[in-house]
């Protein structure tokens, strides 16, 4: 007779707390994605120099934004904690006392390289549930950046596409635009 296995899910705070006491190695990479954990896919050149790239953009939308580069964000709606390549948060006074959550998101930014699949169908729909109103995909692979916006529980109600040669910009800041080749380098 087989024995049903059972999963045991950590919340958010669980997973917190064994990192601060260092329960997993310094130089692992993983996040917390619906309860479990997951490894994260090694970060190439190419995928640095993407986020080094947005980073710098991103600075010229001080001082109303901050650019927070592959942190974790807590989700506890969701028992998730990833660590997006990107996130554009709001600028708040007391940071210091409270970490980022989905509320202080203007954009979220995955960086794909050799992990398209699992940023789109993983966490990008997490962003959406948790509200946060844009998240981005650069897939490195095809040279194109897919701006998904308007959030709702079952998914972003709007995709689009952007090419090399197109301009982007974030909804909260609509004045601003990026041309998309300097994203991609």
């Amino acid at each position: 007779m087989a024995v049903p296995m059972t999963r045991r899910l950590l919340s958010v705070d669980e997973f917190q707390r064994l990192a601060a006491e260092g329960f997993f190695p310094q130089d692992e990479r993983l996040e917390l994605i619906r309860g479990e954990i997951v490894e994260m896919t090694p970060i190439g050149d190419r995928h640095a120099l993407c986020v080094m790239l947005l980073n710098d953009l991103f600075a010229d939308l001080r001082p109303r934004g901050i650019v927070n580069p592959q942190n974790p964000l807590r989700l506890p709606g969701q028992r998730s904690v990833p660590q997006p390549d990107v996130v554009l948060l709001r600028r708040r006074n007391d940071f210091g006392s409270r970490p980022p959550h989905p509320e202080d998101a203007f954009l979220v930014v995955e960086v794909s390289d050799t992990s398209l699949a699992y940023d789109r169908g993983v966490k990008i729909p997490l962003y959406a549930e948790s509200g946060i109103p844009e998240a981005w995909i650069v897939d490195l692979n095809s040279d194109t950046i897919f701006a998904f916006r308007h959030p709702s529980p079952s998914g972003y109600q709007e995709v689009h596409q952007y090419r090399r040669e197109d301009e982007i910009s974030l909804e909260a800041f609509p004045g601003v635009r990026f041309a998309v080749k300097q994203i991609l380098g």
